[in-house]
């Protein structure tokens, strides 16, 4: 699981584009805190889940606590039905 708090909305329109280091692939699922994707980490072609935050989440102190604590979480977990947790980060900017 990659952890990406992204400050806009993503939807449909991110499919293709490249956030931070991740080639956003297609969409798995949304909830409640945002949505996540299938991605590629650029130049080394390994597929993670993607999770981005909406704006108006991506604002709000305890959200992102709740978000970073959600990343603790998933990186700590070591199971071999589980995706490697490889990164954790809040940006209000892409790119």
């Amino acid at each position: 699981m990659i952890a990406l708090a992204e400050a806009r909305e993503a939807g449909d329109a991110i499919l293709g584009q490249t956030i931070a280091h991740y080639r956003v692939l297609r969409k798995l699922g949304s909830g409640g805190m945002g949505i996540v994707y299938e991605a590629e980490i650029s130049g080394l072609g390994r597929r993670v889940a993607l999770k981005l935050l909406p704006e108006n989440l991506a604002q709000d102190k305890q959200t992102l606590q709740r978000f970073e604590r959600e990343a603790r979480v998933a990186s700590s977990l070591n199971h071999r039905t589980s995706a490697p947790f490889t990164s954790g980060r809040t940006s209000s900017s892409a790119g």
